[in-house]
């Protein structure tokens, strides 16, 4: 679906960001895009979009090379940027000059993630917030059907409600033809609905798991106290006590806690990545 193999960009000389960066992604899944500030991640979503372009290596989504910026291949994706402009026209004016351009938007679908984020059909859209916007924008691309989706801090500008009805729409706009990428520096509004983990650091690719195999080798837990003799790789303190990650030894189920994996493999990268090797 989208693979990416020795990637090199730059966009100063002799100040690469990505260097022999590869990475295999494919349909029926929702990835979480994971990175601290800087590490490229709105860079590599306009790669996968075709709105950069390689120094080196390819980028191929769905068989096209996304530089090239082919019609059929911009049908097949949407994304949805961090910081937009939309004209000075209605929300049904938007749709009409807009969505022929994807074979297979859904109308009605649209107006639903519509109700669902409680935004009125009719407004003006230069008469919104811009939180009222994103979700505009979300229920856009949502509607394309397009078989790449791609999402960069999508929760930005929502409130707590908009961010559990986004995670609700979502969950059910996943199938086993879609692949959707999800970047975002807030890693607790994606607990719940990622099933794979992409982190990148370093001009690279550092961890690339499902969240099913995550939580077979490692433990999620809140401890009163620290115990030494406990295979713990990484904890977490506050006030609540001791959020730890342990190898899971004795095959528990636990809930993934996403920003503490993400914090622990920023701190503690090497003992974590033998556990997956």
């Amino acid at each position: 679906m989208i693979n990416i193999q020795s990637l090199k960009f730059s966009y100063r000389p002799n100040r690469p960001l990505f260097e022999d960066l590869s990475l295999r992604l494919e349909a029926g899944h929702i990835y979480g895009l994971l990175g601290k500030n800087g590490a490229g991640k709105s860079t590599l979503l306009k790669q996968i979009a075709g709105l950069l372009f390689p120094d080196g290596g390819a980028c191929e989504v769905t068989g096209y090379k996304t530089a090239k910026r082919q019609p059929a291949f911009l049908r097949e994706i949407f994304l949805v940027p961090e910081e937009f402009n939309l004209p000075k026209i209605s929300i049904r004016t938007y749709v009409k000059a807009n969505a022929p351009f994807y074979p297979r938007f859904d109308e009605q679908a649209f107006y639903s993630y519509l109700k669902e984020f409680a935004i009125p059909q009719d407004q003006q859209l230069t008469n919104m917030s811009y939180g009222q916007k994103k979700k505009v924008i979300i229920s856009f691309a949502l509607a394309t059907n397009t078989k790449v989706l791609i999402m960069d801090e999508p929760t930005n500008g929502l409130d707590i409600p908009s961010k559990s009805q986004f995670r609700k729409v979502m969950a059910a706009a996943v199938t086993d033809d879609k692949c959707m990428v999800i970047s975002t520096h807030q890693v607790r509004d994606l607990d719940n609905l990622i099933d794979s983990i992409v982190i990148i650091d370093d001009h690279k690719i550092i961890f690339h798991q499902d969240v099913g195999t995550v939580t077979d080798k490692l433990s999620f837990k809140l401890l009163g106290q620290l115990d030494d003799r406990l295979p713990i790789l990484y904890a977490d303190s506050s006030l609540r006590g001791h959020s730890v990650i342990m190898k899971n030894e004795n095959m528990e189920q636990s809930k993934i806690d996403m920003e503490l994996l993400f914090n622990a493999i920023l701190s503690n990268r090497q003992p974590i990545q033998e556990l997956f090797n």
